[in-house]
C-alpha cells in the first residue's frame, strides 16, 4: 500500500487519544507492557515497515504467521510520534459491518489489558472513535488496506467470545 494512506491514517488520527489526554499515565501503559519474554509487538498495515524503518527502541520482523507482513517489536517504550497504527487505534479494532461499511468497535484483545475496555466504547473520546473509523475507512478504500482490514477482523474474531 502507498505510505501516503499511511501518513493519512496518521494525520487523521493526529494526536486523539481514547481519553483527553494521556490515559496510559493513568493506567502504567498497561498495553505497552512488555510480555515475558521482555517483547511487545504489533502487526505493521502494509507499507508502514517502510515508514517505521529502523529505530533504536523497536525491531521490525517478519511475521511467522504471514511471510509479506511485518510485526514491529519493541521493549515497551518508544517514540510516540512514531509509534505504528495499530497501536494508535488501540483499543479500537476495525471490522466490516454487515452492510459491507468500516466500522470501529472496542478490541477483543484490549480486555485483559486496558482498564478502558470496561467502560466499553462509549467510554472513550468520541473525538477518538470519530478519527479512528475516518483512518480506518481511509485504508479501506485501498485493495491492500481492504485485504488487511479483513485479516486484521478475522484474526481479532478468533478473540471474540473467550472471557479471561
Amino acid at each position: 500500500m502507498d505510505r501516503s494512506v499511511i501518513l493519512e491514517a496518521y494525520a487523521m488520527i493526529g494526536g486523539a487519544t481514547p481519553l483527553e489526554g494521556d490515559c496510559g499515565a493513568r493506567c502504567g501503559r498497561a498495553c505497552c507492557e512488555p510480555d515475558e519474554e521482555g517483547n511487545g509487538a504489533i502487526r505493521l498495515f502494509p507499507g508502514e515497515a517502510a515508514i517505521l524503518g529502523d529505530r533504536t527502541w523497536a525491531r521490525i520482523e517478519c511475521d511467522p504467521e504471514s511471510p509479506a507482513s511485518r510485526t514491529l517489536r519493541c521493549g515497551g517504550h518508544c517514540e510516540r510520534e512514531a509509534r505504528p497504527l495499530g497501536c494508535r487505534i488501540f483499543p479500537l479494532t476495525p471490522f466490516y459491518q454487515r452492510n459491507g461499511a468500516i466500522g470501529v468497535r472496542l478490541d477483543a484483545r484490549a480486555r485483559p489489558i486496558c482498564p478502558l475496555a470496561r467502560s466499553g466504547i462509549a467510554g472513550l473520546s468520541r473525538a477518538f472513535v470519530d478519527a479512528v473509523a475516518r483512518a480506518m475507512e481511509r485504508v479501506s478504500r485501498e485493495a491492500e488496506g481492504a485485504a488487511y482490514l479483513r485479516e486484521w477482523q478475522a484474526e481479532e474474531e478468533r478473540y471474540r467470545g473467550f472471557r479471561l
